[in-house]
């Protein structure tokens, strides 16, 4: 206990009755005005300022959201352990506009167990320090009640500690959703009502746990969506185009068949395309109108050929499908071209594969194929 406060004391930016000088009147007592006083709104934009480095602006919508003070102390308290533990500057300023409440926390009894919670579980002081800037709620949930018990929930879900420490790590989403009445619901649906297992799930659940946090009501409206293109439920894809849907808005999807059909797409070559590669969608309108102007006009592909074999969408245009078909015409050219490979598979291949098929042995002869692989 000893070693925290003087963590505390040894980072806090202003002794505690400074702090007590800028937020409360000069005219009541120490004692009245810690127990019952709120902050001078000008006193706390200019503290906002000085002491985190924010702008007027900032400062000034920032302070319109603080609770009242119960003590000067915990605010000058709280941000000299979070130095302590590697958040300060932009990342601190991060905190404090969403989450203005935790300045009023008291460390050694809400802070710093929270800390102990992820660095005992295994993850490294920075590793920590980006949980929290990735999920500010973390430090305004419960210990023992909310976060320790979420945080297995969510292990489980996504089926090993490495995982949850990567998803902590890089998504802003799950850990503030209720388990109880948002995750359960929606995990249940998915298993009584379109008969996906939770085991299936959590395969999504590891690329894209935002899928099972949105609201159930939203969920439904997906299944909707789904089976009105034409999936059934009992598809072995549902999932995989549920989650495609779930990050293509309704506006761009109907733009999305709207280009398809220019190009020659009938219905039923969308929904073949779309059963089986679901995540073309993704990619911005342009982009796909830039590769299927590629396949039909330089590669001579027929539009029904694409929507047969829709993975090929799915390649950089610059990074891969150019240099590739570049690679194909010098080949031809030189009377090197004897492979029977279709088109769309010598665009897919793995890199390695085409390295040693297409490039390797005629590296002697032309050099240059090396610059193109």
């Amino acid at each position: 206990m000893l070693h925290l406060h003087s963590l505390v004391h040894r980072h806090a930016l202003l002794p505690s009755i400074q702090l007590r000088r800028l937020f409360f009147s000069t005219g009541a007592s120490a004692s009245s005005s810690v127990g019952t006083a709120s902050p001078d709104p000008n006193f706390l934009v200019e503290y906002l300022m000085n002491a985190c480095g924010f702008s007027a602006d900032d400062a000034s919508k920032v302070s319109k959201s603080f609770p009242r003070f119960r003590s000067a102390e915990k605010a000058d308290a709280v941000l000299g352990f979070l130095r302590s533990q590697g958040i300060d500057g932009a990342n601190l300023r991060k905190i404090i506009s969403s989450k203005p409440g935790f300045l009023c926390r008291d460390v050694e009894n809400s802070l710093a167990p929270k800390f102990k919670i992820l660095r005992d579980m295994g993850l490294s002081e920075s590793d920590i320090a980006n949980a929290v800037l990735r999920h500010p709620v973390i430090l305004s949930l419960n210990v023992q009640n909310t976060l320790l018990p979420r945080l297995k929930v969510w292990e489980s879900l996504f089926g090993s500690r490495e995982i949850l420490f990567r998803q902590l790590r890089s998504c802003n989403r799950f850990m503030s959703t209720s388990i109880k009445n948002v995750v359960r619901p929606n995990l249940n649906f998915l298993r009584d009502e379109c008969g996906i297992p939770e085991d299936r799930v959590s395969l999504v659940l590891k690329k894209h746990p935002g899928f099972v946090v949105q609201n159930p009501e939203s969920l439904r409206a997906l299944v909707d969506r789904a089976e009105g293109i034409g999936i059934p439920r009992k598809s072995k894809m549902f999932l995989w185009i549920l989650d495609a849907l779930y990050r293509v808005s309704k506006e761009k999807f109907e733009v999305q068949v709207k280009l398809m059909h220019s190009f020659g797409w009938s219905n039923s070559d969308f929904t073949a395309a779309f059963k089986q590669r679901p995540t073309f969608l993704w990619r911005s309108t342009e982009a796909l109108q830039r590769k299927m102007e590629f396949f039909i006009k330089d590669v001579e592909l027929k539009p029904s050929e694409i929507a047969k074999n829709p993975t090929v969408l799915a390649f950089s245009l610059e990074k891969r499908l150019i240099p590739r078909f570049q690679l194909m015409k010098i080949l031809k050219s030189e009377g090197l071209w004897t492979s029977k490979t279709k088109l769309h598979r010598f665009f897919a291949l793995p890199g390695p594969k085409f390295l040693q098929t297409f490039v390797l042995p005629y590296k002697d002869k032309l050099p240059k194929l090396l610059d193109l692989s």
